[in-house]
């Protein structure tokens, strides 16, 4: 027997992208998986999000362990590596790394985030298999060489990545294929931080911008079977050993406050560096890009003599630094040169993910924070390395941009829910003044600089909404109600010159009547006036909304009616005013006979 159709719309890829039209022969295990599945489309997304997240999920351990040994290939596995290593390892894999994108993988230069956003925005959810190999090998060679670079951007394209194959795979409907690489991507980052909320928030936040039920559970049953896997393979310790914390006094609040300012500015610093110098190299002529990353490579291996901790994805310094294992000026001075190290890298096109510098950066900044705080003040009873975890959200805040997740990060690494509150006014802030100081976010940056332009989350989010009740008139003078006769309909509104007229009915629901309804009932029989008007208007109903609806579910909703009463939430009968199309232009600047030269132009 044949196998049932497991959808009825063959998703096509945009014409734009060459090679991707997918092979019409599914695999005898999709075969044999759509006889025993006789699932519909939705149900099919949700189990594909559990195999999506254990593919995922499989994917990253093999990513991190590529990257330990590369890391061990180039560097030896010595804590002090040869002089001599230091600095060309990071040469070498910049070299390779340079080719590898200029020839073979082109795709995946950039961190990841944004080419997922573009995905999801632009391709309709298309992903090249072959950037998923790509972004695994050339950022194993990248991190493990030494480039100042992370694995969890990464990982999340190459959860994306797998998702997309697969929807194409089993040849789902556009709108699915393009929903389902955010439910990879989410699989990919928690894996990578072996952090579900994190990652499910970050995908929400700054990848697809909204909460969806099905799109929320597609994404958290991903990133918890990743994780699943993860922790399966490589050990449910989280990514780094967290100092104990307790608030003792509520003054100290006010040191975590000193953070956020310093975390902001920073944040400022880093944005400001890798803003303008990606774009200079990327103009500089096509050849020059093949030894751009080597060149970055020279350096930072140059920093690393003196500094080897800068090199990296830096998770053991991290640790280090929030078990007190480095002095305040020491700690300052990473933190700075990660800055200079992590924009060299970037900016040279090498890819790989600025999640791990961002907070080796903040665990620097808030380590040297907070060990001059205890000089300054020696009452403070928080440790320095509470200052540590607590500045990786504050620069994840002010330079991802991404608040709600930089607070979530912390939490959830820490296992500790005192912490909240210096999390939050540290976070808080540094998020303020990078707003205040930078308007645009830097994956917004890095879209534009790249000509491609995909949907701001934070406009999205500080954009006000316009609500029915900046759109509505005044309540009518007459509303007549469902229990009144057409007699007295007639006797109320025999003055009045407007020919329709409002029904409140008994139900909460509301309809209209025209005052020559009215007259033909009466006219029609003896009992005609004695007719109540809910029997009159029976088959009518109006739609109905609140004053504090966005005006967008008005504009859906109104449909044909020609104008629709907003009323009262705790009582449906009382009219607060009325809404109809012509309001709903004006509010949103648009002119009624806007539409008439639109339908002589159409």
């Amino acid at each position: 027997m044949a196998a049932p159709q497991i959808h009825r719309e063959t998703h096509r890829v945009p014409q734009a992208i060459p090679g991707v039209e997918p092979s019409r022969r599914t695999g005898r295990w999709v075969a044999a998986a759509s006889r025993l599945l006789t699932l519909g489309e939705g149900n099919l997304f949700l189990l594909l999000a559990v195999i999506i997240g254990l593919f995922s999920g499989l994917a990253v351990v093999l990513f991190r362990i590529a990257i330990d040994w590369t890391h061990w290939w180039f560097l030896g596995s010595s804590l002090a590596p040869f002089r001599t290593r230091l600095v060309l390892a990071p040469v070498v894999g910049g070299l390779a790394v340079a080719a590898l994108v200029m020839r073979v993988f082109p795709r995946v230069r950039g961190s990841g985030v944004n080419q997922t956003k573009a995905a999801v925005y632009i391709y309709d959810g298309y992903i090249p298999f072959n950037t998923v190999f790509g972004k695994f090998i050339a950022c194993a060679l990248a991190i493990g060489s030494g480039q100042s670079l992370g694995p969890e951007d990464p990982s999340l394209q190459i959860g994306a990545g797998i998702a997309s194959a697969l929807g194409r795979r089993l040849r789902l409907s556009r709108e699915r294929v393009r929903l389902i690489a955010p439910v990879g991507a989410a699989a990919g980052l928690s894996a990578a931080f072996n952090a579900p909320i994190s990652a499910i928030l970050f995908v929400i936040e700054e990848v697809i911008g909204r909460w969806s039920a099905g799109v929320l559970g597609a994404i958290v049953l991903s990133a918890v079977s990743s994780v699943v896997i993860v922790r399966g393979f490589l050990g449910a310790e989280p990514l780094f050993r967290i100092p104990p914390f307790r608030l003792v006094h509520a003054a100290e609040l006010l040191a975590y406050a000193v953070l956020g300012i310093v975390g902001g500015f920073a944040s400022l610093v880093f944005v400001r560096l890798v803003g303008p110098l990606r774009p200079r190299l990327k103009a500089l002529p096509r050849w020059s890009q093949y030894f751009q990353p080597a060149a970055a490579g020279l350096l930072i291996g140059v920093i690393g003599l003196w500094l080897p901790q800068v090199m990296g994805a830096g998770y053991e310094s991290i640790d280090e630094a929030m078990h007190g294992h480095y002095s305040w000026r020491m700690l300052a001075v990473l933190g700075a040169f990660k800055i200079l190290a992590t924009s060299l890298s970037f900016s040279s096109g090498a890819p790989g993910g600025m999640f791990a510098p961002t907070l080796f950066i903040g665990a620097m900044v808030g380590g040297a924070v907070g060990g001059i705080e205890h000089l300054l003040f020696p009452s403070l009873t928080a440790p320095v390395g509470a200052y540590a975890l607590v500045g990786m959200g504050t620069l994840f805040a002010g330079f991802l941009r991404a608040p709600m997740t930089s607070v979530f990060m912390v939490l959830e690494v820490s296992g500790n829910y005192s912490i909240i509150l210096p999390v939050l006014i540290s976070n808080t802030l540094a998020y303020l003044i990078s707003r205040r100081y930078q308007a645009v976010p830097l994956f917004d940056l890095l879209a534009r600089q790249d000509g491609v332009d995909l949907p701001s989350m934070e406009e999205q989010r500080e954009e006000p909404a316009l609500r029915v009740e900046d759109a509505m008139r005044k309540a009518p003078a007459l509303v007549l109600r469902g229990e009144e006769t057409v007699a007295s309909a007639l006797a109320k509104g025999a003055g009045l010159a407007s020919g329709r007229f409002l029904v409140s009915l008994p139900n909460g629901e509301w309809s209209y009547v025209t005052k020559q309804d009215l007259e033909r009932q009466a006219a029609s029989s003896a009992g005609g006036n004695l007719t109540p008007l809910s029997r009159l208007v029976s088959e009518t109903r109006l739609p109905y909304f609140h004053p504090d609806q966005p005006l967008d579910v008005a504009l859906r909703r109104l449909g044909d009616c020609p104008e629709a009463p907003v009323v009262h939430r705790a009582d449906f009968r009382k009219l607060q005013g009325v809404i109809s199309l012509v309001d709903i232009l004006r509010a949103y600047g648009v002119s009624p006979s806007a539409l008439t030269t639109q339908e002589r132009w159409s």
